[in-house]
């Protein structure tokens, strides 16, 4: 293997939060090729776990029993086809997939500058940000199973609705192509800067967090409604409700992730008492309680 296999490496610095307890195992693959070939050697009952940029993500103290997988900026080739469609692999960062498709006079893709995340979390969970979401834009995925099995998939094998991606589940994406409509560069460049100035004024883009913590109700917002609920700025230790959008919990610097999982129930049984609205979790909570 070219790439990095660590033993009981501790994923706060690999977390957008900053906390979680260690990967029983963690791979850092040298690339597209490594990773498949890495896949070929586990055994069959291997638990594996998926990571890129780690926002979306809440690690629990206890760590992850098993391998992770991080692919952020390992699984990162991009560029445009013969066809016209703009391939992508996982590991890449959506904000540089915003610049590279308007750079190539491409228009469509500008709302990935506001998505926090790599393309393959992207397309795990259709994230979407200023009214666009990830599989509009999406014409195939590449897939690969536990077994280093490489798949190709059109949309009609997922069911895609908001924040949902549901279909081949026993297999994580590689890579995809996006389809998008020709445009002009500078308008799109133009774009994506106001949607990342739209969004520095109004997420706290300088303290760590995951993104979004809730997803939005229908015909509401979840930030409205922990606001409403007189929750902006509550805290249990270190984690904290944001005063600058009631819809992102951050890490005011010492959180365990014990904290902000006690933080996100709190919020969602304060709005349930309050409002009579399930608050639905965005991001994903996952390993072993510390």
């Amino acid at each position: 293997m070219k790439g990095r296999l660590l033993s009981n490496e501790r994923l706060a610095k690999y977390t957008s939060w900053r906390v979680g307890g260690p990967a029983e195992r963690l791979y850092l693959p040298d690339d597209r090729d490594d990773l498949i070939a890495f896949l070929r050697t586990l055994p069959a009952n291997e638990s594996l776990f998926w990571m890129g940029l780690g926002s979306n993500l809440l690690v629990r103290d206890g760590g992850i029993r098993g391998t992770v997988i991080n692919t952020k900026n390992r699984l990162k080739n991009m560029q445009l086809n013969d066809e016209g469609l703009v391939y992508v692999e996982a590991g890449v960062p959506c904000a540089l997939v915003a610049r590279f498709c308007g750079e190539q006079g491409l228009i469509g893709a500008e709302f990935l500058a506001g998505i926090p995340g790599t393309m393959g979390g992207a397309l795990k969970m259709n994230a979407g940000a200023f009214g666009g979401e990830t599989w509009q834009i999406v014409q195939q995925v590449e897939t690969v199973d536990a077994q280093g099995v490489v798949r190709q998939h059109g949309l009609a094998d997922y069911q895609v609705s908001y924040r949902s991606v549901k279909g081949c589940e026993a297999e994580w994406f590689l890579s995809c192509r996006l389809q998008l409509t020709s445009g002009d560069t500078l308008t799109s460049q133009q774009k994506i800067k106001e949607l990342l100035e739209k969004r520095a004024n109004t997420q706290p883009t300088n303290q760590p967090s995951c993104g979004s913590v809730f997803k939005n109700p229908e015909g509401d917002y979840a930030a409205r409604l922990i606001e409403a609920a007189g929750l902006k700025a509550f805290a249990i230790g270190g984690a904290c409700v944001s005063p600058k959008h009631a819809n992102f919990i951050v890490n005011t610097g010492n959180a365990t992730a014990a904290e902000i999982e006690q933080l996100i129930y709190y919020v969602q049984m304060q709005v349930k008492e309050q409002h009579g609205v399930e608050l639905q979790t965005e991001v994903c909570m996952v390993g072993e309680h510390g």
